[in-house]
């Protein structure tokens, strides 16, 4: 595969806990697709070390690979949210949201990127339900439920996204300097649901790419019922709040 050229301005925000198995692998093949591609790595204080492994890379990828270090676990959506306040700062006009355990196909990357910058969308979501369901490695329960949780999520806020609770996206800076950060309430998968209900209120062109989720080979799933319970009801209080305020 050529190295795409043409997709600077681009970051990729990699959230972090204990990814060791992972890190160096996806931080390389993300930069195979674009000499110009950077990438943000925000790390939870993983007690694996995962930071160092990081900081160690960094002098290979000089000015290109990027490490915010917090405190503590403190969830995905203060993680992207922390990310997207700094490619703001940084001058980033497309900000990926990408996972680090290869359920993401690094390749899909520039897909994602080429809905953005050249076919006019504000949102361009990896989809695994946009074409049936595309789906590796995950037993039938789970992808049921997520299945599902995005059928339940469509209908309670009207939008006509068939993966809302979608973690691969491309935004364009614009859209992130619309939605008001420090209002998003979410932490866990809720999160992923709020961003999209909060681009859709804005009236952006939200476009799915169909792509293949493979579940992690490596590492531990970072799902729990507390998540799942954020996101149910979590959906709710949303749209009542949006009515709301209209």
């Amino acid at each position: 595969m050529s190295i795409q050229t043409g997709m600077n301005n681009t970051l990729v925000i990699i959230p972090t806990y204990n990814e060791i198995d992972n890190i160096e692998a996806i931080i390389k093949a993300v930069f195979k697709q674009s000499a110009d591609i950077h990438i943000l790595i925000v790390d939870d204080n993983s007690p694996d070390l995962t930071a160092l492994k990081v900081k160690e890379l960094q002098k290979l990828f000089v000015n290109r690979l990027f490490l915010i270090e917090r405190a503590e676990k403190a969830g995905l959506g203060t993680a992207y949210i922390e990310g997207f306040k700094w490619s703001l700062k940084s001058g980033y006009e497309f900000i990926f949201e990408m996972d680090a355990d290869f359920s993401h196909n690094p390749d899909d990357i520039i897909k994602l990127y080429h809905a953005c910058s050249e076919e006019g969308a504000d949102v361009a979501i990896g989809s695994r339900y946009v074409k049936g369901v595309n789906v590796v490695n995950w037993p039938l329960g789970r992808v049921l439920l997520s299945y599902l949780a995005s059928k339940y999520v469509r209908l309670i806020t009207g939008m006509n996204i068939h993966d809302t609770t979608a973690g691969f996206i491309c935004y364009k800076r614009a859209v992130l300097e619309s939605i008001e950060l420090d209002t998003i309430k979410f932490i866990g998968y809720a999160f992923q649901i709020e961003m999209k209900f909060k681009a859709y209120l804005k009236k952006c062109n939200i476009v799915e790419i169909p792509v293949i989720f493979t579940d992690r080979t490596r590492g531990e799933s970072k799902l729990s019922s507390g998540i799942i319970s954020e996101a149910i009801f979590g959906v709710i209080s949303m749209k009542l709040k949006s009515l709301i305020k209209k």
